[in-house]
């Protein structure tokens, strides 16, 4: 089945392929697939709970495949839907590790494709002067020009990680590291159902150097929930502010971001009163913040390298993302030139992770938490994880990878680990 999707969408995709990117858009048809096999060998572990990582011989595969459909429907406004086809599993069924190794890989695996609508989102721009910008054509854009200063406007469903905290070398899992604490920043907290995603409003207004960003987003039902809490009755306000600037000839960007989760969720200091450990029967409503700092520099034509430095109120429950309080991520992508295979990419990453004392102790006491929870906690230590990816084009619309990643103290346990991943990667889009 996998097989035959797949092929389905490399054929959308040659389809696609010869239509003219300058051209001004009044719609837009594109295609991408995704397909991930990871591979961990056995490892060393002296403990093992509920949403422990196996420590046997392990592997999984996932694959995804999205339509980007998109229609001008009046001057500045644009309506977009993605149905989307998933299918698979992360690895221990994306348990185990805080940054957890597939970016690729859901919360939610089934062995039989699905089909989901993922984003249906209208986008309205308004012209505020200044300089005619081309706006490219691609998934989720039309060609065509707005002013350099300007203003949107998004409402719908789709990915808060669609619109904040992007950076140009670290946030797609299709292309680039796999981590999810290296795409993401990894206190971030954002609001989203097993999937990523959730119902929103955005503005983003631009004037000149800069950029700020507003945005409102409805929580789960439950923490690490499929279902959303419509009405935003349980929501999450993000702000987020870009600053754009050249460092010796070369582009880059800083952007600072901060968040706030209002819903009912669960006291780590509150949960370890019960014996065992609930954290369902101590939620009650309340809020959890938390920022982030993103830094993208452009070092030459064929280099660049990105920091991420991210925090969170430790004494909550992770909500959305995973447990994850604090985290630094830094990392460089280059292209192939200085080797003379200037389509392709590589890129080597290094994060580290940590927790605050209430989830230290939470987890020492036998907690679970939505991704991690050994059963035991008796050596903390930070998580540790190197990342490397080289991506080869086989032709214009078609990329392999291969992947390998280190992850030393997996959900933060000295007992457990260290663990070495290996995966390939093919990805078609047009």
């Amino acid at each position: 089945m996998t097989r035959r999707i797949l092929a389905g969408f490399i054929g959308i995709a040659l389809a696609l392929a010869a239509a003219d990117a300058d051209t001004p858009e009044d719609w837009s048809l594109h295609g991408q697939a995704t397909f991930v096999d990871q591979y961990h060998p056995a490892f060393r572990s002296l403990v093992r709970g509920a949403n422990s990582l196996d420590p046997g011989s392990r592997g999984n595969e996932t694959f995804d495949a999205t339509v980007f459909a998109g229609v001008r429907l009046w001057d500045g406004g644009e309506l977009y839907a993605n149905p989307e086809i998933d299918q698979g599993f992360g690895v221990s069924n994306t348990l185990g590790v805080a940054g957890f190794v597939s970016g690729e890989a859901y919360k939610v695996g089934k062995s039989a494709p699905y089909g989901r609508l993922q984003r249906l989102f209208l986008r309205q721009s308004f012209d505020f002067g200044g300089a005619a910008v081309d706006v490219a054509a691609d998934a989720n854009q039309l060609a065509g020009t707005r002013t350099a200063d300007n203003l949107v406007l998004t409402v719908g469903k789709f990915s808060v990680t669609d619109v904040f905290d992007t950076n140009a070398y670290a946030h797609d899992p299709k292309s680039d590291f796999l981590n999810w604490s290296l795409i993401d920043s990894g206190a971030f907290d954002y609001a989203a159902d097993a999937w990523g995603y959730s119902y929103s409003a955005t503005a983003e207004a631009t004037v000149d150097w800069w950029t700020l960003r507003l945005g409102v987003f409805d929580l789960s039902r439950l923490p690490n929930d499929t279902a959303l809490q419509r009405g935003l009755a349980q929501f999450e306000l993000v702000a987020e502010g870009e600053g754009r600037f050249f460092v010796g000839g070369q582009p880059g960007k800083l952007k600072l971001l901060g968040f706030l989760n209002r819903a009912r969720m669960g006291s780590y200091r509150d949960a370890l009163k019960l014996v065992p450990t609930a954290m369902e029967a101590v939620r009650h409503y309340g809020s959890k913040a938390g920022g982030a700092i993103n830094l993208e520099q452009q070092v030459s034509d064929d280099a660049g390298l990105f920091v991420r430095l991210s925090l969170n109120d430790g004494s909550k429950e992770a909500y959305e993302f995973t447990e994850i309080n604090n985290s630094l991520a830094l990392g460089v992508s280059l292209k192939g030139s200085a080797w003379g295979r200037g389509d392709d990419e590589t890129g080597v990453a290094f994060v580290t992770n940590g927790i605050a004392r209430p989830a230290r102790d939470f987890l020492a006491a036998g907690g679970i938490g939505i991704l991690i929870g050994d059963g035991s906690l008796a050596r903390y230590d930070r998580e540790n994880i190197v990342e490397a990816y080289y991506s080869v084009p086989l032709t214009v619309w078609l990329h392999a990878s291969l992947d390998y990643q280190l992850a030393v103290n997996p959900a933060y346990n000295r007992d457990r680990g260290p663990v070495s991943l290996f995966a390939f990667r093919l990805h078609v889009a047009e």
